[in-house]
């Protein structure tokens, strides 16, 4: 009797197992990955990135949106320019405590693109709060978005100036400077 009982139990523990391979994609959230080309602007996302386009942008957040599918975005009033920015979707950016409040002065790295619509967007990289100096990091250096697996690296946190956290290193804050 204990050999089927335990043959119950494998074969109970095999489905379950399963189970959660086969529903983890239909999860809430982790649709946002897949690749489409966003309706309002015609910017494919989140594989839109161009490494080519790449800058940095200072400027304060303006009306952060939180969707329930495609990502969290964000108005960047850099002077006279306006940027459209695409970090993440909802699920990491919490994952990664993004805490922005309107006003919040930043320095966003991202690749810049124009929409279809005539505003000018920016798929961010990382994003840096200057008044705490927490940088949110979102993409790798060749612009892979950590959410997929793609950067090795989940949370998309790295510390403040100085920190040793991937590539942070001496100095810390943002590498390549391209206003």
């Amino acid at each position: 009797m204990p050999i089927a009982r335990g043959k119950a139990l494998s074969l109970a523990l095999s489905f379950i197992l399963l189970m959660t391979f086969l529903l983890v994609p239909a999860l809430p959230g982790r649709a946002e990955e897949q690749d489409t080309v966003l309706k309002a602007c015609g910017i494919r996302y989140p594989l839109g990135y161009d490494p080519n386009t790449v800058g940095e942008i200072q400027g304060k957040v303006q009306g952060l949106s939180r969707p329930l599918s495609g990502p969290v975005s964000f108005q960047l009033a850099a002077g006279r320019e306006r940027y459209i920015v695409l970090a993440s979707p909802v699920w990491h950016w919490r994952t990664a405590a993004a805490e922005l409040g309107e006003g919040s002065e930043v320095v966003v790295r991202g690749s810049k693109s124009l929409g279809t619509d005539n505003n000018l967007y920016m798929i961010a990289q990382e994003i840096r709060i200057i008044a705490t100096g927490k940088v949110l990091t979102f993409r790798t250096d060749a612009g892979a978005p950590l959410w997929s697996g793609q950067g090795g690296m989940r949370a998309g946190y790295r510390g403040g100036p100085g920190s040793m956290m991937r590539g942070g290193g001496m100095g810390g804050g943002m590498r390549g400077r391209n206003r």
